[in-house]
């Protein structure tokens, strides 16, 4: 195996969403820059979006919602605890996002005057752009990647961040999945655009990749952050969605709930009024399936042929087109019955939740060089309009950064000690397998993590994952392949320690679902309303610290602030109290 040295101004790891348009956007605002997407897939199929989207779940267009409005939406659906700087920047862009993918080429649908068609969904506002022609978006970006002069380099999994001597961010290293060739690109800064953390629990499926987020994103730029001393924030606030049972899909009612399809349970009665995912909402979904009035359902067969057609023609061919052969060897048909839904597994996910790599306003990590966008990144439900505008604040805020900045003198101990590493299984003729300990690792994640969570519980999860530590220096791998899986396999592992320790250290519940705690079952907003960070400290133990909520820029009444405890439909009662 060889050693590739590479050197660019700015690194992009990651090419799904955020990534090609930071890439794009740090070309734009200085085109002489050199600048790498490094992918560990192909950056034309990759990422969340690689089958395409069905719609934008927040879109922030006049005439239909303004910043200040959405900013306040974001703020009740997460308990209060948000850096409202952050969400009101991407309301404010997110407009002009629109109007440039359009004129890319990506098609949203639009009324008969050929205003967008933005549909209500959410509990407050209405914020859904459907794109019933979704599935040409990773074509779009390409396009403009290639049109920009990017560099491109596929299948070489990014592994470690490189920092100089003061801790800015001076490259990152890697691997050939195809070759384990070992990647040191020096890099003036790097954008993290990896995705969610999606293989952290196990479905309830059973299928180790048949996950609710892409399973190709196992949590590596997480990691990678953590490990470079950055900060990570709120990582106990789970990613917990409804998803369709044993189909690793959401249930989609932000596409069925504009047209008259909606949640319901056994008895086929409506139960929450807002559909929109919440960790309240996740509340109560997971009530009615515990108390004695499960399954719960996706409904649809009250509507007409020419709707539910409608429906089958966005779901089945955008962003999941396996839906549609799913339901089709199930002989489910939405005419016919509900389908049954289900509680996914936990991961680390701000696009539907609010936890990640720290970020400020501008992208910036706590990490000179650092900065972060999309689903790995901390500013929450931000969901593929706001990887998109993340991006592009990451692209151009490096540029500027790295304008007049030499190279950093890089560590090779540093590098040395990650190439050892990654090659270590490789050197193995006999060892345990990486889909051997991944399963181990996910089946304790969800044994001891999944909520409602228990002390009890994730003390034990923590020294069951301290155990498989040590079983990651038994792991072997046949081939390149199979190496990109053991380096997962350190990944998942090092996430699942991360969410055992960050819900330990918040004693209270917030947000509904995702941090429910039996032993600290109340909301304690004189001790907890604050973010909860976590880095990596010069001993190698984790570090927490409360971060204050930084003041607010758009003001709530009593009455906004007590929105998302009003999702059940009146009359109802909760089936169970937890």
């Amino acid at each position: 195996m060889k050693t590739i040295e590479l050197e660019y101004d700015l690194v992009i790891v990651g090419g799904g969403t955020g990534g090609p348009m930071a890439a794009v956007k740090a070309k734009e605002k200085n085109p002489k820059l050199r600048v790498l997407v490094l992918e560990k897939a192909n950056v034309k199929r990759s990422g969340a979006i690689s089958m395409g989207m069905d719609g934008l779940n927040n879109a922030v267009i006049p005439g239909h919602a303004t910043p200040e409005q959405y900013t306040k939406e974001i703020t009740v659906a997460n308990d209060g605890i948000v850096d409202q700087k952050g969400v009101y920047a991407y309301a404010s862009n997110s407009y002009a996002m629109i109007e440039e993918l359009d004129r890319w080429g990506v098609k949203f649908e639009k009324d008969e005057t050929g205003d967008y068609a933005v549909r209500k969904v959410h509990h407050l506002g209405s914020y859904v752009l459907p794109m019933p022609e979704g599935h040409h978006m990773k074509k779009v970006l390409y396009r403009q990647l290639k049109r920009q002069r990017v560099d491109i380099t596929n299948r070489v999994v990014a592994t470690r961040l490189i920092t100089g001597v003061n801790g800015e961010i001076a490259g990152v290293m890697g691997f050939d999945c195809r070759t384990a060739d070992f990647y040191v690109i020096k890099a003036k800064a790097v954008v993290l655009c990896t995705g969610a953390a999606g293989r952290l629990g196990l479905p309830a499926s059973g299928y180790m990749f048949g996950t609710y987020e892409n399973p190709t994103n196992s949590g590596e730029g997480h990691v990678m952050a953590y490990h470079a001393g950055a900060e990570l924030t709120n990582l106990e606030c789970f990613q917990v969605n409804p998803l369709i049972k044993d189909y690793n899909g959401p249930a989609c009612a932000y596409v069925t709930g504009p047209f008259g399809g909606f949640t319901a349970n056994s008895t086929g009665a409506r139960f929450i009024e807002c559909d929109y995912w919440s960790g309240q909402m996740m509340l109560e979904f997971y009530n009615e399936l515990e108390g004695g009035r499960g399954p719960v359902f996706l409904k649809l067969d009250h509507l007409a042929e020419e709707t539910i057609a409608e429906i089958e023609h966005i779901l089945h061919t955008n962003e999941r087109p396996s839906r549609g052969r799913f339901h089709e060897r199930r002989g489910n048909d939405y005419r016919q019955k509900a389908i049954e839904m289900h509680i996914s597994e936990i991961g680390f996910c701000s696009g539907h939740s609010a936890s990640g790599i720290w970020t400020n306003e501008k992208g910036e990590c706590s990490l000179p060089g650092l900065y972060a966008a999309g689903d790995c990144a901390s500013i929450p439900h931000n969901y593929m309009l706001g990887a998109f505008v993340y991006g592009k604040f990451c692209g151009e805020n490096a540029a500027d950064y790295i304008a007049g900045k030499s190279a950093t003198v890089i560590n090779t101990d540093m590098v040395e000690a990650e190439r050892r590493r990654i090659m270590a299984p490789l050197a193995r003729s006999e060892g345990l397998t990486p889909f051997q300990v991944e399963y181990k690792t996910r089946r304790i994640v969800n044994d001891y993590l999944q909520p409602p969570k228990v002390t009890r519980k994730m003390e034990i999860a923590l020294e069951r994952f301290g155990e498989i530590k040590d079983d990651l220096d038994e792991l072997g791998a046949v081939n390149p392949h199979e190496l990109m899986r053991a380096m997962e396999a350190h990944t998942i592992r090092d996430c699942a320690e991360l969410a055992a320790r960050s819900s330990l250290f918040r004693k209270e519940s917030r947000w509904g679902l995702y941090h429910l705690c039996v032993d600290h079952p109340e909301k304690d907003d004189e001790n907890w309303f604050c973010h909860t960070n976590v880095s990596k400290g010069a001993d190698g133990k984790t570090v927490f610290r409360k971060r204050e909520i930084e003041p607010y820029i758009v003001e709530l009444n009593a009455e906004e602030k007590a929105a998302y405890q009003r999702l059940r439909v009146a009359g109802t009662k909760t089936a169970i109290a937890v």
